[in-house]
């Protein structure tokens, strides 16, 4: 180092901490250049995908992260030149540094929620959803208040602050505010867990078991889920429900089941072999029938006044009205071919039989007391 020192000082003139100042800055003006050209190249990459958060974090990082460039080369030449200049104003420099690098940072943050929040609502608007441009809104203050106190924190902790006072205080604050706003985190909380898990979706009918709640899906926020009632009446629910019931979503069944019993007269008991091979047959050969699925057709049982067949089949279809469609072609069916052996669909019947056709005596007392109309 003394024999570089000692050549540029005879050959070009200059000191050798100059000379590295000179590197220093031609380095930072490089890697600056460097940072703007992959910046434009991440931009396009950006452009081309469907999220949201790429897009905002490399337009939000450029700006910062080039005023860190700058600032670390300046604080890297300060040093340099602490070491040959006393000047105590230089060593506060080179603290400030800390501050303003938690600065970029913070520059970047905020600029990143917003971003973030109007990409939401330009890419909901775009697919023609609903927006709830008030809870975007507060979300995105709400993350700026906490980036601007996590900010200031951190620098008054560079700068040789104690905040452990303030911590603590605001550490018995936050607890207070947690149990006022209990329900109000549950129900955020339980939409993060909607978006993140998608249990269900706009535009889907959903219903739970433990909840008179059924309808359709019409709006997500990160409060509350609307739903819309077959009675057209919307329902609003809290998020923090969906986190405790079972939610059923019949919109991703991938078939839908027709489950009947059929009776027939105990007369037709010679000819149900036939009747339940011929169904059987007619639902295998079904266009709207996936054979593929479980298929029953079986005689289940002796019923009071019928014989009973089960019926247990899937549909290919998923939409309400065409399964019930198939549905009614299949019913017609099976009552064509109840019809074609001879055999008749049962209906509840009561057969009374008198020893000897006569009523009981205590029947026939009864019917002597009777009134004359009414014999």
């Amino acid at each position: 180092m003394n024999r570089l020192s000692e050549f540029l000082s005879q050959n070009i003139g200059i000191e050798l901490w100059m000379a590295s100042l000179i590197a220093i800055a031609l380095v930072t003006v490089a890697l600056n250049q460097v940072a703007q050209v992959l910046l434009r190249q991440a931009a396009k990459v950006a452009e081309r995908t469907a999220s949201v958060w790429d897009d905002a974090l490399v337009h939000t990082a450029s700006r910062p992260v080039l005023a860190a460039v700058w600032i670390i080369g300046a604080s890297v030449m300060a040093r340099v030149v602490q070491r040959q200049v006393d000047e105590p104003f230089l060593a506060e420099a080179l603290a400030l540094r800390d501050v303003a690098l938690i600065a970029c940072a913070a520059w970047f943050l905020l600029r990143f929620t917003g971003k973030v929040g109007g990409n939401i609502i330009a890419v909901r608007e775009q697919r023609g959803e609903e927006v709830d441009h008030t809870t975007v809104d507060a979300l995105s203050k709400l993350a700026r208040l906490v980036t601007l106190i996590v900010v200031i924190l951190m620098a008054a902790q560079t700068l040789g602050f104690q905040i452990t006072g303030l911590l603590a205080l605001g550490g018995v604050g936050g607890i207070a505010i947690g149990f006022a706003a209990k329900d109000l985190l549950a129900n955020f909380f339980g939409g993060l867990t909607i978006y993140l898990d998608r249990p269900f979706a706009v535009g889907e009918w959903i219903r739970s078991p433990d909840k008179s709640l059924e309808g359709t899906v019409e709006y997500i926020s990160w409060r509350h889920t609307r739903i819309r009632a077959f009675n057209k009446n919307p329902i609003y629910v809290p998020n923090a429900v969906f986190t405790n019931i079972v939610v059923e979503n019949p919109s991703r069944m991938s078939h839908r089941r027709i489950k009947e019993n059929i009776g027939l007269r105990y007369d037709d008991f010679a000819v149900l072999p036939a009747v339940v091979d011929d169904i059987r047959s007619m639902l295998q050969e079904h266009p709207e029938i996936d054979a593929t699925q479980t298929l029953i057709v079986n005689f289940s049982a002796f019923a009071g006044s019928s014989l009973d067949l089960m019926i247990y089949a899937f549909t290919k279809t998923t939409q309400w009205v065409k399964y019930h469609e198939v549905k009614q072609d299949v019913l017609i069916r099976v009552g064509q071919i109840v019809e074609r052996h001879g055999a008749q669909i049962a209906f509840p019947t009561r057969t009374l039989h008198l020893q000897g056709g006569k009523l009981p005596p205590e029947n026939d007392a009864a019917a002597a007391d009777a009134p004359p109309e009414a014999r």
